[in-house]
């Protein structure tokens, strides 16, 4: 097939010379069967005819005449097919037709042949069978070599021939039969490789017949186109002879022009180059730069690139390669605008500024014009020109120009400018701002008749006399609005002079000096007054106070006493209602203790909450007593601030010049101390300093002191008193109780130490230890295989307005490794009223930790009911006075019962404290009291005494 495709020529595909290849063999195999075909038939005649003559006999006369008559009729058929197809039209005989009429005639034939195999043969004669049985297969074996030139056709006759005969003699059950019937199987596969090996080499033959016609038809073609180039060739030849011709005249002629060209060229050149040498040097003065750029090739011809951007020119050959990349960032977008809008055609002239970085490395402005010289056909620009030069200098004046008038306008004070004449030629927006006169309406005037100078008119002499001597005058006036108000200014002229010396403006500045005189004003009176309730501030105060000391020194007789207030439970309020609240709070008290006070010499603001009155010369104690009485009273009436009723207490101290002290400092600190002492009494009251006073002062002072010691070298004890479940009498929890062992006071009662430690702030240091040894103490005692029990610590307002209790006590329990249902909490109710909603929002925290929640001396406080409900608490512990009156009380007893069923409706625990007698333990277990604590159950013990009451309790007997 390769040798075909090269035959056929190039311009032929391989896939169709095959296909013509497979057209042409199928014809000729087609041609070749029919005329194969007679030869075969003849012989299968008379092989029938000898086949019919040996087995004529009486018994088969019908069956072998109707065969004969058949295999006659199929011979005279095929012989008309094979003449038919001699007679048709090579194009006639390509189709597929006769070659499915052959193998039908092949088929019907074979059909026969098989059907004398099985009809006709007898099965008792040997001789008779093996000559029908060698007739039929020398029949069988002329048709199938002259059909092995198409194996369809060998098969269409072989298989219907020798196939049903081979299958009836199989299954005829006769060994003999059986025998003929291998004899056809081998006869079969004999065949079958005869007629393969005849088509393989029909096949070749056929092939290379074909493609030695091709391989001549190319020849003759090849011969025939090598006459044609040769032709062509040759009327190529004669023309190249006469062009050659041709070209040698036209030759001589442009040789002539050339030189003739070159002449004026040269004369050409000599002017351009003299023009050159002009326009540089036109450009060179101009400082402008040429350039000529091809829009299409981005080529570009520039002049003065060192003088203009600091480069060589031989770097800059390319407009967009080259110098795009050197263009500042901002002024590209405009660039671009200004470029496409020319290219477009509507502009006339391309004009742009824009900056470009230096050589050296700094910006550069640069003004560059051009314009489109060259266009396609299709309008699009192909060429521009233009010039560029460096207008950096320009730039850098046009910028001051125009930061000299921003700052000119945008001045807070006055500028005016005069002429050497004094007429004003030019002021900015401060001065209208200031004098409240227009622009427009100033502008040409004379200084002296300007509306707005009245002072500056009386000064005028004076002010011209220093600007000619000293260049300068400055100096406050007090000049007029053009509303007629007067305010102060301070005015400062400077007069410029030119080259030559003389004077050729002045410039003034002047400022208004009104807010600066508000804010002096204001100084002075915030430095002696309080700015929120206008009273005395703590500096006039002492001022007054030290007046006051140094007329007593001088008079003799006079004295001075101090009143010092504090309003109670104000932070509270503070915090509560807002600090707006609180301060028009603090205003109205301003002016109730200045009304109720007329005969004070002064009232003072302290600090937030805290006053001080200054009596000058007072008339005795008892005036003194009266005073202070009615001011209490006034001062506890209740007062309404935004829809808030609000009544305020005071605690007042008063301290005594010359009786109590004899210095002013003294003094002070002694009203402050007395002060203090009617605070820790509860308030609304007042007291009168007193020796006692201040040795009781002293004694808290110095244990403040101590208790400071003690918690540093731990004095510090933790006692615990058992609790005893009611419906199971065991011990079940205790209460963490704080004792300080003092080395030289020994046991200091609790009472005298913890508040102190709630007015000094170390209660949070305390409750801290007690918290860990309490809780470190509950896991040693499970360690020593006691009972769990919960333990119960206070806690006060100090650590829940720290706000560090929920992760105190997540640490604490980490680390001693506590279960937190083994921890309970207890705060006093009094406290709940200090900040609620952060009580219950750190409750909450708590309780999600699994810590148990108690409320103390439940019961005491006023306000219960209204937050035991919004509280998340697990126990209610009753205050012991209503427990201690159950037995002399019916009134106790029924508020314990209440307390107690409230609780349980509440699904609340109660535990009752301070059970000291039998009767009492009775009466809780009858009203089914969770469970109770004091006396009766046991002391404050040790850990260790604790211990041993566990153990007991576990193992009574």
């Amino acid at each position: 097939m390769t040798l075909s495709s090269d035959l056929s020529g190039p311009s032929v595909e391989p896939r169709v010379i095959r296909k013509q290849y497979a057209m042409e063999m199928a014809v000729e195999r087609t041609r070749l069967l029919y005329q194969g075909s007679l030869l075969p038939t003849l012989f299968m005649l008379i092989n029938g005819l000898v086949c019919a003559g040996l087995l004529w006999s009486p018994q088969r006369y019908f069956v072998v005449s109707v065969w004969l008559i058949w295999l006659l009729s199929l011979v005279a058929l095929r012989v008309i097919q094979v003449a038919a197809f001699d007679s048709a039209i090579p194009n006639r005989q390509a189709h597929p037709v006769w070659r499915r009429m052959f193998m039908l005639g092949s088929a019907m034939t074979g059909l026969t042949l098989a059907g004398a195999g099985i009809a006709l043969v007898p099965a008792d004669n040997f001789m008779q069978q093996a000559w029908v049985f060698g007739l039929i297969g020398a029949a069988a074996l002329s048709a199938s070599v002259a059909y092995a030139v198409s194996l369809p056709a060998f098969l269409s006759f072989t298989l219907p021939c020798l196939l049903p005969a081979i299958g009836y003699l199989f299954w005829g059950g006769d060994e003999q039969e059986q025998g003929w019937g291998w004899f056809g199987l081998i006869l079969l596969g004999s065949l079958s490789v005869v007629a393969w090996q005849v088509n393989r080499l029909i096949d070749q033959g056929l092939l290379r017949r074909f493609q030695n016609q091709a391989l001549i038809e190319h020849l003759q073609q090849a011969q025939s186109r090598s006459d044609q180039l040769n032709h062509e060739l040759a009327k190529e030849i004669d023309q190249r002879r006469r062009a050659e011709d041709e070209l040698r005249e036209t030759q001589v002629d442009l040789e002539n022009r050339v030189a003739q060209r070159s002449l004026e060229l040269d004369a050409a050149n000599q002017a351009l180059s003299k023009s050159e040498a002009r326009l540089a040097l036109a450009l060179k003065a101009s400082e402008l730069g040429l350039w000529d750029w091809n829009l299409q090739t981005d080529e570009v011809h520039h002049t003065q690139l060192q003088e203009l951007f600091g480069l060589e020119p031989e770097f800059v050959t390319a407009m967009l390669r080259h110098l795009k990349p050197r263009l500042h960032p901002d002024d590209l977008p405009s660039l671009k605008r200004a470029l496409v809008e020319h290219l477009k055609g509507r502009s006339e002239d391309y004009q742009i500024e824009y900056r470009v970085r230096h050589g050296d490395g700094h910006w550069v402005w640069i003004e560059d014009r051009g314009r489109a010289v060259e266009r396609a056909e299709n309008g699009r620009v192909i060429r521009m020109v233009g010039t560029r030069r460096d207008i950096s200098a320009s730039k850098g004046l046009e910028e001051q120009r125009q930061l000299a008038a921003t700052v000119f306008e945008a001045a807070s004070e006055g500028i005016v400018i005069f002429d050497p004449n004094y007429a004003l030629i030019a002021v900015n927006q401060a001065f209208s701002q200031v004098t409240g006169y227009d622009i427009d309406d100033m502008l040409g005037r004379n200084v002296v008749d300007l509306p707005c100078s009245r002072d500056a008119r009386r000064h005028y002499a004076a002010i011209h006399q220093a600007l000619e001597q000293h260049g300068t005058w400055q100096g406050e006036l007090v000049e007029t609005r053009k509303n007629g108000e007067l305010y102060p200014q301070w005015l400062q002229l400077n007069a410029v002079r030119d080259a030559r010396g003389n004077v050729s403006h002045i410039v003034g500045f002047f400022a208004d000096l009104s807010a600066r005189r508000e804010s002096e004003e204001r100084m002075r009176y915030l430095t002696h007054y309080d700015e929120l309730t206008g009273l005395a501030n703590r500096s006039l105060f002492r001022e007054r106070l030290r007046e006051a000391h140094q007329r007593v020194r001088q008079g003799g007789r006079r004295s001075l006493a101090l009143l010092h207030i504090n309003l109670d439970r104000f932070k509270l309020l503070n915090d509560s209602l807002g600090h707006e609240i609180a301060d028009q709070l603090l205003q109205k008290m301003s002016r109730r203790l200045v009304n109720a006070l007329p005969e004070a010499d002064t009232i003072a603001r302290l600090s937030g909450d805290e006053f001080a009155v200054l009596f000058d010369a007072y008339g005795n104690l008892s005036s003194l007593a009266r005073v202070a009485t009615r001011l209490a009273a006034k001062l506890r009436l209740p007062v309404t601030v935004e829809g808030h009723e609000l009544v305020v207490s005071a605690s007042m101290g008063i301290s005594l010049l010359p009786d109590t002290a004899r210095e002013i400092t003294v003094l002070v600190s002694q009203s402050n101390m007395a002060m203090q002492h009617a605070k820790h009494l509860g308030g609304n009251n007042f007291q009168f300093y007193t020796d006692s006073l201040q040795a009781s002062t002293l004694e808290r002072l110095q244990l403040e002191n101590q208790l400071r010691k003690a918690i540093e070298e731990k004095q510090l004890k933790v006692f615990y008193q058992p609790k005893l479940c009611l419906a199971t009498g065991r011990l079940n929890a205790a209460e963490a109780l704080v004792r300080w062992n003092h080395p030289t006071l020994g046991q200091v009662p609790p009472g005298d130490f913890i508040g102190l430690a709630e007015e000094t702030g170390l209660i949070g240091a305390i409750g801290e230890f007690v918290l860990r040894q309490a809780c470190w103490q509950a896991c040693e005692w499970q360690r020593q295989g006691l009972e769990p029990i919960r333990v119960s610590v206070n806690l006060s307002v100090h650590q829940l307005r720290q706000g560090k209790l929920v992760s105190l006590v997540r640490q604490v329990l980490e680390e001693t490794g506590l279960a937190p249902h083994y921890l309970e909490l207890e705060l006093t109710e009094s406290q709940l009223l200090d900040s609620v909603e952060h009580i219950i929002a750190t409750f909450q925290q708590l309780r999600d930790l699994g810590v148990k929640l108690a409320i103390d001396d439940f019961g005491t406080g006023y306000s219960s009911l209204s937050y035991l409900k919004r509280i998340p608490v697990d126990y209610v512990k009753i205050d012991q006075a209503f427990i201690r009156g159950l037995r002399e009380s019916s009134e106790d007893a029924a508020i314990t019962r209440a307390i107690i069923a409230m609780a349980h409706g509440l699904s609340l625990k109660v535990v009752a404290e301070g059970v000291e007698r039998p009767e009492q333990l009775e009466f809780l277990k009858a009203e089914r009291c969770d469970e109770v604590q004091g006396y009766w159950v046991s002391r404050p013990v040790e850990a260790a005494d604790l211990a041993e009451l566990l153990r007991r309790d576990a193992n009574p007997f």
